[in-house]
């Protein structure tokens, strides 16, 4: 009976902060742990998908309306002033200049392969060296010559006050932005048609160009009528000589090498009959 009693005996147990003090290295649970694991992952989701995508949806609203206006001037709206005013950004510019190295290359191989499609003795094997001379011409383009232009453009405000000057950053913003409608032009060009080709050609200089003008005009309409024609110029000029020297040299001509077979042919048939 005694044995009995002393088993029914209640006992003391020590304080738990003792005991948690003893055992330090112990892990402890809570009830509410599951519900500060669900939060801490949302919040490190969160903090990673920042991380990963550094614009906020008023950046990204502002891009996109950016790339809309470079792609449809308005008459007698500035790029800079309605779009760009004090904020330029260079994450538009990045990205559409890769994105059009990227299609220049991948749309003229697949030119070349469809030119070529009708040749089964020639194998085709892609050129990827097209990445690196687009790449080259593209960035080229897109931060030299701003960087001429706006070198000239403060040389000019130094002389004369009242015209109108604009940052380095800008100037890079509004070429980059002006490149975004070569991107479907150049998907176009993967179509074998030398004449939707450059029709899409002349659309694309006559809206990436009006751009351009209509943005530095502000900058230049003060200044002598010569350097006004020479500005002007000189940039129409580079503008063509990029979109024609994109197309010329990576995009093949599917009706010249046709009409050339056919020649080749002619003279063959000739020379045949007269021996």
């Amino acid at each position: 009976m005694a044995n009995t009693d002393f088993h029914l005996q209640f006992q003391e147990f020590e304080d738990d902060q003792g005991f948690i003090e003893s055992n330090q290295g112990a892990t402890t649970v809570t009830i509410d742990d599951p519900i500060k694991s669900r939060k801490q992952r949302k919040a490190t989701g969160t903090a990673l998908e920042e991380e990963i995508d550094p614009l906020d949806s008023n950046d990204k609203t502002e891009v996109k309306n950016r790339i809309i206006g470079s792609i449809l001037p308005w008459p007698g709206k500035n790029f800079v002033e309605v779009y760009l005013r004090s904020n330029p950004d260079l994450y538009g510019p990045f990205w559409i200049c890769a994105t059009l190295v990227f299609a220049i290359a991948i749309s003229g191989n697949i030119s070349d392969f469809l030119v070529n499609s009708g040749q089964p003795k020639l194998k085709y094997v892609p050129d990827f060296r097209k990445v690196t001379m687009a790449a080259t011409a593209i960035y080229s383009y897109a931060w030299l010559v701003p960087l001429a232009l706006w070198a000239f453009l403060t040389w000019r405000n130094r002389k004369i006050t009242s015209l109108v000057s604009y940052s380095f950053m800008q100037i890079v913003c509004v070429y980059g932005y002006s490149l975004s409608i070569y991107i479907p032009a150049v998907i176009l060009w993967i179509i074998p048609s030398e004449g939707l080709r450059w029709f899409s050609i002349v659309v694309a200089l006559c809206l990436s160009g009006s751009v351009l003008v209509m943005t530095f005009w502000p900058a230049i309409r003060d200044d002598k009528p010569k350097v006004i024609i020479a500005i002007i110029t000189t940039i129409v000029i580079l503008h063509v000589l990029l979109a024609v020297g994109c197309k010329v040299c990576f995009f093949s001509t599917y009706e010249m090498n046709s009409l050339s077979d056919v020649h080749n042919k002619t003279l063959k048939a000739t020379s045949t009959l007269s021996s």
